[in-house]
């Protein structure tokens, strides 16, 4: 989530959930104590001995003091418990009679225990490396693919959830972006067929199309051509490595929310919400006779093309309303038909929110098998609390109920994104 981090996002990624939460739960006070569980059974096997009788001693039960610190601790202080357990037992075994001392055969097995203890917590560390290593380069890949957006960015209020079903991987094909330009702000969700890196890959590629053509395109149409094309140079480009992507395709939807009359991004944050003017060499580009005109939007008009997405929600504070399905074919199937989606222009007034969600979300399933019921609990939601309808919250919302509706265990990738024009603020009295 933007801003906050939800209950959520705080937990340890898979993958170095042990490690990371191990370590929070034997700090004190910003300080590790994990020394202390081994330290406390060393002095209690150490007392235990000396308070019983001869024929039950326990003091060779002291090999599973490097044992425990080789799971909690560093290799330096599983091999200083390991000296520290050897240490101690021949100072408590030397300490009884000849007869009821155990000698030297514990003793041997105390020093190779914690020699092998040591050994284990070394690799066990050197493990724990390579997992926070790979958890990096998922995140890294995870924050190119998916992109922080500024609060504000594009003049729209937005708040975004995703929810990789590859918990190893934390990243998958569910993509959206918000891409200020010239011709105002344009939003773009979608979902790649499949999972895995092959899923990564189209979606890194359609992002990267998306950022340019939505930035310089004047009409919408011309931006989901563009995608369509990339989507169908992808698929060649991997087919003639050999790869088994000859039927990869995604479903997407593409929102434009056009420039205020003035000039700067939607919702009057003027130039500041924007990328600014087009330049040329640093320099504002004139104007091209032979570009063809383009006419003014109209108030608060979205465009809308639906790449046989899941139509989104438009929620206010009065209620909860479809947008029209837009009945486009998938990107990478126009070989199937040469007409191109519909270009859908809808009214979103002040105050609206646009929500928009992949099938992680429509199709989770409860333990009956009900699918998750998107509008009836959002609507529900708004009914009973009117500010459900901000973004932020919209999102937490459903990312939640998703969540309990199918007790945590998703199925595909889940993205959830709410954007709504960003309202002037108040004059101060």
């Amino acid at each position: 989530m933007r801003g906050r981090r939800s209950a959520i996002e705080q937990l340890p990624p898979a993958g170095r959930a042990d490690a990371v939460q191990r370590q929070r739960v034997l700090r004190l006070r910003g300080r590790s104590v994990a020394w202390l569980p081994p330290l406390l059974l060393l002095l209690g096997i150490t007392l235990l001995d000396a308070n019983t009788s001869g024929e039950f001693r326990i003091i060779s039960w002291i090999v599973l003091v490097p044992g425990i610190a080789a799971a909690i601790c560093g290799v330096w202080g599983t091999g200083a418990f390991a000296a520290l357990s050897l240490i101690t037992y021949f100072a408590v075994d030397t300490s009884w009679p000849h007869q009821y001392q155990t000698g030297l055969p514990d003793f041997i097995l105390v020093a190779v225990g914690g020699i092998l203890a040591t050994l284990a917590c070394a690799v066990r560390v050197r493990g724990e490396q390579r997992m926070l290593h790979m958890r990096d380069v998922a995140e890294t890949t995870r924050r190119t693919l998916l992109r922080p957006l500024a609060p504000g960015w594009g003049g729209l209020d937005h708040a975004a959830v995703y929810l990789a079903a590859d918990s190893e991987a934390r990243v998958g094909g569910d993509f959206y972006d918000i891409q200020p330009g010239l011709h105002g702000t344009r939003v773009l969700l979608g979902d790649v067929q499949g999972k895995g890196l092959a899923a990564v890959e189209s979606a890194a590629a359609l992002l990267g199309t998306f950022r340019e053509a939505a930035y310089h395109e004047p009409l919408l149409r011309t931006v989901a051509d563009r995608l369509e094309i990339r989507m169908l140079r992808h698929v060649n480009y991997c087919a003639s490595l050999g790869y088994d992507d000859d039927d990869r395709f995604a479903t997407a939807i593409l929102v434009a929310f056009p420039k205020s009359p003035a000039g700067g991004p939607p919702g009057g944050d003027g130039p500041a919400g924007g990328d600014g003017p087009a330049l040329w060499g640093g320099h504002p580009r004139p104007p091209d006779p032979a570009d063809p005109p383009i006419p003014p939007p109209a108030p608060y008009t979205v465009e809308v093309v639906n790449f046989g997405h899941e139509p989104p929600l438009v929620i206010s504070p009065d209620g909860v309303r479809s947008l029209p399905p837009g009945d486009g074919l998938l990107l990478g199937l126009s070989e199937l038909a040469h007409h191109p989606p519909p270009l859908l222009h809808v009214t979103l007034a002040p105050g609206e929110t646009l929500l928009l969600v992949t099938d992680g979300v429509t199709e989770a399933r409860d333990s009956a098998g009900e699918f998750f019921p998107l509008r009836e609990r959002v609507t529900r939601a708004v009914a009973q609390d009117p500010r459900t309808a901000d973004p932020q919250l919209l999102a937490e919302f459903v990312r939640d109920a998703t969540l309990r509706h199918c007790g945590g265990h998703l199925a595909d990738d889940t993205t959830i994104f709410a954007v709504r024009r960003r309202q002037p603020p108040e004059p101060q009295p």
